[in-house]
C-alpha cells in the first residue's frame, strides 16, 4: 500500500504541474515529481546487484549522484538562457538508448541523454515559475480534455499497481518512462510552437535519422548487428538479415524512421518549391531504403496508416481511404502468400494476443494490475523463462489484460480525443498535418508492437500537435514576451 501511495503521489504531482494555475503551485508540483521519481526507483532497485556494487564503493556512488545533479543543473541554466534550443535538443536526443544494468535481470535500454535533457528542462521550468520577477509573466496554456485524460491515465496506472502481480515492473514503467515523459510533456506544452520551430525540430530529426540509416546500411553490408543478441542469433538462421542500427530492436528503429518519413512527406506534399521537393524526395528515398532492411512489418503498416492520413488531408478522405484499402489488401495477400501460417507470418503475435485476451477474460474489470502482463501470461500459459514474453505486442490487449475495462476505457477515450483534436483543421499546414499523421502512425504501430506511453515520441507529438493547434492558449498574452526560436 505504501508503494502505491508513493507512486500515486508522484504521478498526481506531474499532472498537477499541468492542471494547477498558480505558477508557484505548478513549480512545487514539478519539484515533487522531479525528486520523488528517483527516490522511488532507487528504493525499488536498492538491493539489486548493480546498486549493491555501488554501495560497496560509497565514494563512487556519491560522486556519480553529485555529477548527475551538477550536469542537470548546468543544463537547466543553458535551457533558461537559450529556451529556443530546447525543442531541437529534444529532437536530437529522442532516439538514443543506452543499455544499463539496473537489476539482476538483463540490462534495460534507457534514454539517458533524453533523461538529462528532461531533468534540465524541468528544473528550468520550475525555477522560472518560482522567481517572483518572472512568475507573474508566465502564461501557460489551459489544459484541454485530451491531456487531462493522458496524465490522469498515468495516475490510474499508479493506482492499479496496488493489485499488480508484478509491482516491480509497474515501478520501472512509471520511473523510467511515464514520469520522465510526462514531465517533458508539461515543459513542451509551455513552448510557443510555430511552424518554423516545428520544421527546425523535424530537420534535426531527419539529420539524426540519416546518421542512423548510415549505421543500418553498414550493418547490412557487413552482416554485423551492433546490439541485441537475439537479433544476431535470429539473423544466423533466418533467410532475411534484419538491422537495428543503434536501436536495440528493429521494430523501434523502423518506427522512428516512419515518423521522420511522415513528417518529411507532409512537408513535401504541402511544398510548392521545386528545390525543396527534390531535396525531401531524395531524403525520403534514403530513409525508405533504411526502413526496408529492418523487415519490420508493423512499421510498414504504420507508414501506410500515416500516409493515408496525409492523403486524406491533402486530397480528400475518400481517395485516401480507397488507396489505403487497396495497399493493405495487397500487403496482406503478399504476407499470407509467403507465409500461410498467420501466427508465423506475424512472428507469434496471434498466440500472444490470444493469451492476452485469456488473461483479460479471467480479470475483466480491473485486470491483473499495472505491469503484470508478463507474469500473468507466463502463469496462464505455463511458459518457462522470464524472457518468454514481455507484452502482447498489441497495446489494447496489454492494457485490457493489465488494467481491465477501466484502463481499456481510458485508453480508447484518449485515442478518440487525441485524433479528434489533432485532425481538426490540420490540412491548413504541413506541420499540423505531419503531427497528426505521425501520431496516428505511432498508434497503428502499437497495434502490432509494444510501447505506447513508453515511447517519448508520443508525448512529444501530442505536445507539438496541441501547441500548433493553439489548444488551451491563454486568453491574455503574457506581459513579457517569452523567447522563442528565431524566425526564418
Amino acid at each position: 500500500m505504501a508503494t502505491t501511495l508513493a507512486l500515486t503521489a508522484i504521478t498526481a504531482a506531474v499532472a498537477l504541474a499541468l492542471l494547477l494555475r498558480t505558477p508557484a503551485a505548478k513549480a512545487g508540483a514539478m519539484a515533487i515529481a522531479l525528486l520523488g521519481t528517483p527516490v522511488i526507483l532507487l528504493g525499488e532497485i536498492w538491493d539489486s546487484g548493480a546498486i549493491e556494487r555501488l554501495r560497496d564503493r560509497p565514494l563512487v556512488f556519491v560522486a556519480l549522484l553529485a555529477g548527475g545533479v551538477a550536469v542537470v543543473l548546468a543544463g537547466s541554466v543553458l535551457v533558461r538562457r537559450r529556451p529556443g534550443w530546447l525543442p531541437l535538443v529534444v529532437a536530437a536526443a529522442l532516439p538514443f538508448r543506452i543499455p544499463i544494468d539496473v537489476g539482476d535481470t538483463q540490462p534495460v535500454n534507457l534514454l539517458l541523454p533524453l533523461y538529462v535533457v528532461i531533468g534540465a528542462a524541468a528544473v528550468a521550468w520550475a525555477w522560472e515559475r518560482l522567481r517572483e520577477e518572472t512568475a507573474r509573466d508566465v502564461a501557460d496554456p489551459r489544459p484541454v480534455a485530451v491531456e487531462v485524460v493522458l496524465l490522469l491515465g498515468v495516475v490510474l496506472y499508479a493506482v492499479q499497481s496496488e493489485w499488480s502481480v508484478d509491482q516491480g515492473k509497474a515501478i520501472e514503467q512509471i520511473a523510467f518512462f511515464y514520469m520522465p515523459f510526462a514531465m517533458l510533456y508539461v515543459v513542451l506544452r509551455s513552448v510557443a510552437w510555430t511552424t518554423v520551430l516545428a520544421t527546425r525540430a523535424l530537420v534535426v530529426s531527419a539529420g539524426v535519422a540519416l546518421v542512423l540509416a548510415a549505421v543500418g546500411f553498414y550493418e547490412y553490408a557487413t552482416r554485423t548487428v551492433l546490439l541485441n543478441p537475439k537479433i544476431i542469433a535470429s539473423n544466423q538462421i533466418e533467410d532475411t538479415f534484419r538491422v537495428n542500427s543503434l536501436f536495440f530492436d528493429p521494430n523501434i528503429y523502423g518506427r522512428f524512421l516512419v515518423l521522420v518519413m511522415l513528417g518529411l512527406a507532409a512537408w513535401l506534399l504541402w511544398s510548392r518549391v521545386p528545390r525543396t521537393v527534390a531535396i525531401l524526395g531524395g531524403v525520403l528515398v534514403v530513409l525508405w531504403a533504411a526502413l526496408v532492411i529492418t523487415y519490420s512489418q508493423t512499421s510498414f503498416v504504420a507508414l501506410l496508416g500515416g500516409l493515408a492520413i496525409l492523403g486524406g488531408l491533402r486530397w480528400g478522405p475518400w481517395r485516401a481511404l480507397a488507396t489505403a484499402v487497396v495497399a493493405l489488401a495487397i500487403g496482406l495477400t503478399v504476407l499470407l502468400a509467403t507465409s500461410p501460417d498467420l501466427d508465423d507470418a506475424t512472428s507469434g503475435r496471434v498466440e500472444l494476443i490470444s493469451g492476452g485476451i485469456g488473461v483479460f477474460a479471467d480479470h475483466p474489470v480491473k485486470g491483473v494490475g499495472s505491469g503484470g502482463f508478463e507474469r500473468a501470461y507466463r502463469d496462464a500459459e505455463r511458459t518457462g523463462g522470464r524472457d518468454a514474453v514481455a507484452a502482447s505486442h498489441t497495446i489494447p490487449v496489454t492494457v485490457a489484460a493489465e488494467q481491465g475495462l477501466i484502463g481499456l476505457g481510458a485508453y480508447l477515450l484518449l485515442i478518440v480525443l487525441l485524433v479528434r483534436r489533432l485532425i481538426r483543421d490540420a490540412e491548413r499546414s504541413a506541420a499540423r498535418a505531419g503531427a497528426v499523421a505521425m501520431t496516428v502512425a505511432l498508434v497503428v504501430h502499437t497495434l502490432g508492437y509494444a510501447s505506447f506511453l513508453e515511447d517519448p515520441a508520443l508525448w512529444v507529438l501530442v505536445a507539438v500537435g496541441l501547441g500548433l493547434a493553439g489548444a488551451g492558449r491563454p486568453r491574455q498574452p503574457s506581459r513579457r514576451a517569452r523567447p522563442t526560436a528565431p524566425t526564418a
